[in-house]
């Protein structure tokens, strides 16, 4: 045989070796950016992250394809930014990150800009199934898998943080993956609301018939905000009726069942009911386990004996509180270098029997006494200042705050010149360690308390 050609089959060709060296280089990048985006950023680690592919890296732009193209959506619209800051730092270069789905495409606009985002978590294996949501599911999923002729419309409502959207982003995603060629718009009532007020004052209403009545699918959020409104409700009744009849899905959330949704037109009421509506209920104490359990694994979060049941008891509220426990213990335990044992998740999460309610004040008492007591200025406490005299009573605030008001971190944080919600935990959890290790700080925190739970004076300290 005669020597193959430089192009013939066989042949490395030097667009070849430049293509290996570049994915090679991207390969490692990547790498190093996940361990910097796991370590500064670890509310933002998924379990999927594992499934990220580098494709390339040229011209300080490193291209990673996701395994889907919601998790596209997702990286582009919350991780875009640390994992650019983290290629920058690894390469010591100007190195920009952009996701692409599994086509190789980047994120295409939603047909309206105020469209909701889908959370790439919120897949049906992902739903916990207990007896308060079990219908909920099963209709759901039944939708998922013949939109337009099961359950048409769905309606399904619930307290506030018990699933729902979950449940609608289940039957969006699935939809995605099995028709990608379909057109879904999912947006809350309110920006259903909003846009339809908008083409009205702007005289384009027949643009915006054309975005909501030529879809596949619709799916409103809390829709029980048609509520008072009816020139909305004179749209979305004729709106509703172009999908039904042509058997595209409807599928809506709202807190209340139809019937219960004050000022709603009884046209209206009786359209909801033409499908099927079904409540998703407060989850009991094993649902709740595991869906502590699920949280932690999507998170690549390792969760130690008797933690997730002890988040379970401590609140029986709602799903999305169950989802902030999880958030706090992930910061706790990257902020305090711990274990997410049941020691950690004892301090963090304090069971109701365990609540001090008579202790419970303002976040502006907290202030107030610890402006008083150390003779700091509040503008002080809000500033950049890093010296000892202002950073101690600073993070003294943090701990008591966190001890004594029902404030989130990140509201702690915002009375405090914008802080994040880590630096609020750590500043905490630095004056707990003090306060073990050091008994005369412990008075001076058990006099400081006194003033704020009305058992001292509120002179400064002398």
């Amino acid at each position: 045989m005669g020597s193959a050609s430089a192009a013939g089959y066989g042949q490395v060709t030097p667009d070849d070796r430049h293509a290996a060296l570049s994915r090679r280089e991207a390969d490692a990048l990547l790498s190093q950016a996940l361990v910097t985006v796991r370590a500064e950023h670890p509310t933002l680690v998924r379990v999927w992250f594992e499934e990220l592919e580098p494709v390339s890296l040229d011209s300080g732009l490193l291209i990673v394809r996701c395994a889907s193209e919601v998790q596209r959506d997702h990286m582009d619209r919350e991780c875009s930014r640390p994992f650019t800051d983290a290629a920058r730092m690894a390469s010591g270069q100007f190195v920009n990150v952009r996701f692409v789905g599994p086509t190789g495409q980047g994120p295409q606009p939603p047909r309206i800009a105020r469209q909701l985002a889908i959370n790439a978590d919120n897949t049906f294996s992902n739903f916990i199934v207990g007896p308060g949501n079990r219908l909920a599911h099963a209709a759901a999923q039944a939708v998922a898998e013949e939109p337009g002729r099961r359950y048409n419309p769905l309606f399904i409502h619930g307290d506030v943080g018990l699933g729902k959207t979950h449940l609608l982003q289940s039957i969006c995603i699935r939809i995605k993956a099995q028709h990608p060629d379909w057109t879904i718009e999912y947006v809350s009532c309110d920006e259903f609301t909003n846009q339809f007020m908008e083409s009205v004052q702007a005289g384009r209403m027949s643009d915006f018939r054309n975005e909501f009545r030529q879809v596949d699918m619709l799916v409103i959020d809390d829709v029980h905000f048609l509520a008072k409104r009816d020139r909305t409700q004179e749209e979305f009744f004729h709106t509703f009726n172009a999908l039904y009849q042509t058997n595209r899905q409807i599928v809506l959330s709202s807190d209340a069942p139809p019937e219960d949704i004050p000022d709603l037109e009884d046209r209206l009421v009786s359209r909801f009911k033409w499908g099927l509506v079904t409540a998703v209920e407060a989850p009991d104490y094993e649902t709740r386990i595991a869906i502590v359990q699920t949280k932690a694994r999507l998170r690549g979060l390792t969760l130690g004996e008797g933690v997730a049941e002890h988040v379970a008891a401590c609140i029986d509220t709602n799903i999305r509180e169950l989802e902030g426990a999880i958030t706090n213990l992930q910061i706790r335990a990257s902020v305090d270098n711990r274990q997410v044992d049941l020691a950690l998740a004892r301090d963090t999460i304090i069971a109701p029997d365990q609540a001090n309610e008579p202790t419970s004040a303002t976040m502006q008492a907290v202030l107030d006494a610890a402006i008083n007591f150390y003779g700091v200025k509040l503008s002080d406490l809000q500033a950049k200042k890093k010296t000892r005299s202002i950073a101690r009573p600073r993070q003294v605030v943090m701990y008591l705050a966190r001890k004594h008001t029902r404030h989130s971190l990140e509201e702690i944080g915002g009375y405090l010149g914008g802080r994040d919600h880590t630096t609020v935990m750590h500043g905490a959890s630095k004056i707990a360690e003090l306060r073990d290790a050091d008994q005369a700080f412990a008075a001076e925190l058990d006099r400081l308390e006194a003033r704020i739970t009305g058992g001292g004076s509120n002179s400064a300290q002398s």
